[in-house]
């Protein structure tokens, strides 16, 4: 048996196991790794020093530190409140909420977002004595559109920097033209027009009441001045460097500093928080940035994109079609994360055997696999937290009760962005 089609199977293996067991991703993960070091495929040299992301891991660490204290401050949740306040009636309170879940996503994890602004849902739903199905799934499909649009947002936009050699400005514009952030923001403004429509009947006006006070500013200023560094590190450094994985961490170190010594916190208090960083998909990154890394190191990934050119031909429409589409239904079921680290150099071979432009095959990979994790509750983390805070409720929501919301909202998004890629590099 050939050294390719041992790891392709160590490789379709492990992914299956992830989608039927997904509660145990990081164990299944990390024993196909340790199989793969154990058949000498790679080396443990290779591993640390070639094959994990560590400007990823880094940058991701970071940003979890600054995003568990910018919750704990309270700033999200007074916006919140200003924003149900402020809002001439509920429907539009309601749709205010999703863009604002959507902003906050974009510099903080999905599924914190989610924790952030739900509470604010379901008592809106408590108010007008209606379900809050529809808010809180709303809620959730929100974070998962604007995670993709900025380098801190979410894991696949971090991989794809990575990968291409994207700074944090390299979202916003790139060889002068409008990038990924523009893309998903088109999509994100059809998404609210979707949501208005959904909402529209809930025309009563919330009563006011008292704003929550934030217990900080620190952690905003810190967050802002991330964002601010990693602006200005893309301007001073070519691509996606290690020094804004350094520069991410260092701010969270210095969050951590600011909880513990002004805040007054004790050791219990800062262990909570360390432990409640989201140290699953850290450790599950490491473990399929191996598996994938021997697939591409043995040359399968070659041979597949071979394929797909030698089927696909020479129409660059058609490719994108197909890898936009297929990369949206297949992220209503699997996680995206192991999909988009395995089709990222596809894509990239693909696109030098068509000769055409790759950043169009990029963002479409990267618009149908973030997006599509909004069709099914499976599709995202954030979906399920919102499943589970319902049942918390007394609300027991079937399969259909998410995808009668998600799936028109996909297409609606999905479509919308695809259109504006092509336009801009079609």
């Amino acid at each position: 048996m050939s050294d390719k089609l041992i790891v392709l199977l160590i490789a379709a293996l492990t992914y299956l196991l992830i989608i039927i067991f997904s509660n145990k991703k990081v164990w299944i993960v990390l024993s196909s790794s340790i199989l793969i070091l154990l058949l000498g495929y790679v080396s443990f040299k290779d591993v640390i020093g070639e094959l994990i992301n560590w400007n990823v891991l880094l940058i991701y660490i970071g940003t979890l530190i600054l995003a568990d204290l910018f919750i704990y401050s309270k700033v999200p949740a007074m916006i919140a409140d200003i924003i149900v306040d402020k809002a001439p009636n509920t429907g539009l309170a309601i749709v205010l909420l999703c863009i604002l879940t959507g902003f906050i996503s974009m510099f903080v994890e999905n599924v914190a977002t989610v924790l952030v602004v739900a509470p604010l849902a379901l008592d809106i739903a408590k108010k007008l004595k209606v379900s809050p199905v529809p808010i809180l799934f709303s809620i959730a499909i929100s974070s998962n559109l604007q995670g993709t649009a900025t380098l801190v947002g979410d894991p696949p936009s971090m991989i794809f920097a990575g990968f291409a050699g994207f700074s944090f400005n390299d979202f916003f514009f790139y060889n002068g033209k409008p990038s990924i952030f523009f893309i998903v923001e088109a999509g994100a403004v059809a998404s609210w027009i979707y949501l208005y429509f959904l909402f529209r009947k809930y025309k009563r006006k919330e009563v006011a009441e008292p704003v929550e006070k934030p217990t900080s500013w620190v952690p905003t200023i810190l967050l802002t001045l991330m964002v601010v560094g990693l602006a200005v590190i893309s301007f001073v450094e070519k691509g996606f460097t290690i020094k804004s994985g350094y520069f991410c961490l260092i701010m969270g170190v210095i969050g951590l500093l600011w909880f513990i010594i002004f805040e007054k916190k004790d050791r219990k208090e800062v262990i909570g928080l360390i432990k409640r960083l989201d140290w699953e998909t850290i450790v599950f990154l490491m473990g399929i940035f191996t598996v994938i890394g021997t697939i591409s190191k043995v040359g399968i990934l070659d041979d597949f994109a071979s394929w797909l050119s030698k089927n696909l031909g020479t129409n660059v429409l058609l490719s994108f079609v197909v890898i936009t589409g297929f990369s949206m239904i297949l992220s209503g079921f699997i996680d995206n994360v192991p999909y988009i680290i395995i089709m990222l150099p596809v894509a990239a071979r693909l696109a030098e055997a068509m000769g055409t432009n790759a950043f169009l095959l990029y963002y479409g990979l990267l618009v149908g696999s973030c997006l599509g994790g909004n069709i099914t509750p499976f599709g995202a983390s954030a979906n399920l937290v919102s499943v589970g805070l319902l049942k918390k409720e007394g609300y027991h929501t079937k399969f259909w009760d998410f995808v009668k919301i998600g799936l028109p909202f996909t297409l609606i998004t999905t479509i919308t962005a695809s259109l504006v890629c092509w336009l801009i590099l079609g």
